[in-house]
């Protein structure tokens, strides 16, 4: 499955509109084979804050651990937000 992040906006930058986008997406992601390969396609947004991809990505992350790839991540604002949320990771494991 190919996750467009761009279809949640362009400038994702609240732990409420991330919970709210993750709540709102369940439904397709509890439809995905365990063993299903889960591509985030970060292609389009402009700016990502970690306290929104901490509530959308990680989850999907810890549900899916190795079969997750992040793609289309050079935007600036979406590599240091995952930049913080491995160091985040780290810390808690």
């Amino acid at each position: 499955m190919i996750i467009k992040i761009e279809k949640f906006g362009t400038n994702l930058i609240s732990r409420p509109s991330g919970k709210e986008a993750f709540l709102a997406f369940k439904f397709e992601l509890d439809q995905i084979a365990k063993n299903e390969e889960v591509l985030i396609d970060f292609e389009g947004v402009t700016v990502l804050t970690p306290s929104w991809a901490d509530e959308f990505v990680t989850p999907i992350q810890e549900k899916f651990k190795n079969k997750v790839k992040l793609v289309n991540t050079e935007n600036p604002s979406v590599k240091a937000t995952l930049k913080t949320l491995e160091k985040a990771k780290e810390a808690r494991d």
